[in-house]
């Protein structure tokens, strides 16, 4: 009885040690990046998944789930991924590169409406940090510029005073401009929603009904920008501008 009992404790022990080591996050990366490297891509996506599943996520673990599906050839999953890194990481270069050649393999190649010159240079600067940088760098502006109002008001003479005053005008500049950068920002990742198109060829509608006017057709890979939702349908609109309705079921959401 005392041994069947052990026996018990040890096997229990056992169950415990492996599940609790076994769901740490840091090993199944290793065991995931161990797995890619072997050419077992489903079994690498899945551990990547696993992670994703207690809540965690990184550009990093994106990218390289966006390797391992392009790896297995599956490439509108490849360019989800992709997205969701370039999310976390905009200005990674890998990923905008790899993402490149994703988004070459697919079937549309759809041309982007120019921009004005104006808002290619704010969207620079959108894009050159993400929100919480933004919000950093807005509070050490602000700190700054605290500071330069304090030296003009106590020094007393007029070149200290004139200096801090436009040195302060400069950083209120900065602290508006990355103030509002922080603020698009923000509710750009709330509001504004993307996805990837997952059907091999779809027929986008003029109204949210399969029988409504057809528009244009889209293939897998596409990304998207969705616009709208009434029931099982979603309103999307492409880079050119273009705008239609579309099955949610074939959209998968960056």
């Amino acid at each position: 009885m005392i041994k069947i009992f052990k026996y018990i404790i040890i096997v229990t022990l056992n169950v415990l040690f492996v599940n609790t080591f076994s769901s740490n996050p840091d090993s199944l990366i290793v065991d995931a990046n161990n797995a890619y490297n072997k050419g077992l891509y489903d079994s690498a996506l899945s551990t990547y998944q696993q992670v994703i599943d207690q809540g965690l996520e990184s550009g990093e673990l994106y990218y390289n789930m966006g390797n391992t599906c392009y790896k297995n050839n599956d490439i509108a999953s490849a360019i989800l991924y992709f997205e969701k890194a370039k999310k976390l990481l905009p200005n990674d270069e890998s990923i905008d590169y790899n993402l490149n050649i994703a988004n070459s393999m697919i079937v549309d190649k759809i041309e982007e409406v120019p921009e004005l010159f104006y808002n290619q240079w704010w969207n620079f600067f959108y894009n050159f940090l993400d929100a919480d940088a933004w919000a950093i760098f807005t509070l050490i502006s602000f700190a700054l510029l605290v500071i330069t109002i304090g030296i003009f008001i106590l020094s007393r003479k007029r070149g200290n005073r004139k200096l801090s005053f436009y040195i302060g005008l400069l950083f209120l500049v900065i602290t508006v401009v990355s103030s509002s950068l922080a603020t698009q920002k923000y509710y750009f990742n709330i509001d504004h929603k993307e996805g990837i198109v997952f059907t091999s060829s779809i027929t986008v509608k003029s109204s949210p009904t399969q029988n409504a006017v057809d528009l244009f057709v889209i293939h897998e890979g596409t990304k998207v920008i969705i616009t709208d939702k009434i029931d099982n349908w979603v309103e999307i609109k492409i880079k050119n501008g273009s705008v239609g309705w579309l099955p949610e079921k074939s959209i998968k959401e960056i």
